[in-house]
């Protein structure tokens, strides 16, 4: 963990927190590089696309609790077109709904999906744990919360590429979401990226900074260690969730 003991300059701490990326984002886990790589069944992906709809529809929750701690008008007409995205506006259907459409094509249905009944606990502890954190954290940690999209471009190449490539159950319609994503994410980092370049100022806001980051990467870390120790390793389902017909650790081809 890194702490501070000078005040660093906007781009020292750009680089700072490009480092913990590189160390801790989630696309590093074993989870993440089984299902880019194709090793995993047909059951796994469901597993992983329904739990992971929890985050999904978590991130317009979050952002409004993010404005809620934002005085400013113009701030508030920024971010939310991060709302927007996910919840849909006008003829965009929105990232929460080409979510659900990914779920359907592999097999789930829409209402228990919806529901969340078949959800691993840890991973509404995760997201219950990030939202309560926007909601009371200062708006500049709020934003700097939302600093993993530096590296999400990343993360929803290999999954765009690795999955069309290894799953023969995955089209071009059912990877909607991550090319969205592609254009999205870069946008919406860019205007966090700046205001906290500009705005942490201080060791103590530098650090709540830095911490925050670490805090998030926490949070998706922790919704795939739930999935493999579930789903993969050592197949430990907790009572009442989504059961797959096969949980074994094979390509699905």
């Amino acid at each position: 963990m890194i702490k501070l003991n000078k005040v660093l300059s906007p781009d020292e701490l750009e680089q700072t927190l490009q480092g913990i990326g590189a160390e801790r984002y989630h696309n590093l886990h074993p989870f993440h590089k089984l299902l880019h790589g194709g090793k995993l069944s047909l059951g796994q992906v469901q597993a992983w696309a329904l739990n992971r709809y929890v985050y999904q529809q978590g991130i317009p929750i979050k952002d409004y609790a993010i404005l809620s701690n934002c005085p400013d008008k113009e701030l508030r007409n920024l971010w939310r077109q991060r709302i927007f995205d996910h919840d849909g506006i006008d003829q965009d259907e929105g990232g929460i709904e080409r979510w659900l459409k990914l779920c359907e094509a592999l097999g789930l249905e829409r209402a228990y999906v919806q529901s969340m009944e078949g959800v691993l606990p840890a991973t509404k502890h995760a997201v219950d744990t990030y939202i309560n954190f926007c909601r009371h954290a200062p708006l500049l940690i709020g934003f700097a919360s939302c600093l993993t999209e530096l590296f999400a471009p990343k993360i929803h190449k290999e999954r765009i590429a690795g999955m069309l490539e290894n799953y023969d159950f995955v089209d071009e319609t059912m990877v909607a979401y991550f090319r969205e994503r592609l254009t999205q994410a870069p946008r919406d980092v860019d205007f966090a990226l700046r205001y906290v370049k500009e705005h942490a100022r201080t060791i103590d806001q530098q650090q709540a900074v830095i911490d925050a980051l670490y805090m998030k990467t926490g949070v998706l870390w922790a919704q795939l260690d739930a999935l493999y120790l579930a789903y993969v390793s050592p197949g430990m389902i907790p009572p009442g969730c989504f059961t797959p017909v096969q949980t074994d650790v094979a390509a699905a081809q």
